[in-house]
């Protein structure tokens, strides 16, 4: 099975993954687990100073391959290591990690998002968290490293998406373009940080995340246990096969 992304190394030490699942870049629990591995690959690689996550395709990242779940519940627990892993990888990475987003950025877009150094988004994109319309929970930890606490939380309880112009008003997204100028864009901002000393940046990315209110990965595990609990319930999988059969849920 081919894996759901593609990758290049530039001259300058920019390291670009892309996304190329269609239609909606929604990754399969082996997905999750290629994408994590691959970036833990990149953070150790002494040719990469900066890696860009981008995406081909309608949007960014729309998150798990529901379908899967619901055909199989018992691969949440695999899903969620992929997840954690992926979302780990990113945050925990040596190496600066940007995120050029357009088009949707849903569930796990959000968690890499939310754990990336640097965000840059096209016009057309915006963010949602549908976890509590799938049956599910997990990517408020991600989210709340984005946005203020009560706008998380009306995101989360609502489902509603915001936009990159939100987005960047409250200080998550670092420039909005066009999305024809996005990856050059992400591109521009990699060049100058790869221009400057591997160590010192190593060194400032590991001093920044030392910094930080919290473990951001001991507060996903512990939103993670109550997607488990989640998933135990009838209404959870009400959730998703309602969204797999495309009908109103009826709980």
């Amino acid at each position: 099975m081919s894996k759901p992304f593609t990758t290049s190394i530039d001259s300058q030490g920019i390291a670009e993954l892309v996304f190329n699942k269609p239609p909606v870049n929604a990754f399969s629990s082996q997905g999750w687990a290629d994408i994590a591995a691959e970036i833990e690959a990149l953070g150790h690689n002494d040719k990469v100073r900066v890696i860009i996550i981008a995406a081909e395709g309608r949007g960014f990242c729309a998150g798990v391959d529901i379908k899967e779940l619901a055909s199989d519940g018992s691969l949440i627990t695999k899903v969620n290591k992929g997840n954690y892993d992926t979302f780990k990888a990113i945050h925990r990475n040596p190496k600066p990690v940007i995120v050029a987003v357009h088009g949707f950025v849903l569930g796990g877009g959000i968690g890499i998002s939310g754990a990336a150094d640097i965000i840059v988004a096209s016009e057309c994109a915006t963010f949602a968290v549908p976890e509590v319309d799938r049956g599910a929970m997990g990517g408020g930890a991600h989210l709340q490293r984005m946005f203020p606490v009560q706008k998380v939380r009306y995101m989360y309880f609502t489902g509603d998406a915001i936009t990159a112009q939100e987005a960047y008003r409250l200080g998550a997204v670092e420039r909005v373009v066009p999305k024809e100028q996005l990856r050059e864009v992400a591109r521009e901002i990699a060049a100058k940080i790869a221009a400057k000393s591997p160590l010192m940046i190593a060194l400032a990315k590991e001093a920044l995340t030392g910094i930080e209110d919290g473990n951001l990965e001991d507060k996903y595990r512990w939103e993670q246990g109550f997607t488990l609990q989640a998933y135990s319930d009838k209404d959870s999988q009400e959730a998703r096969d309602a969204f797999v059969e495309k009908r109103e849920a009826r709980f």
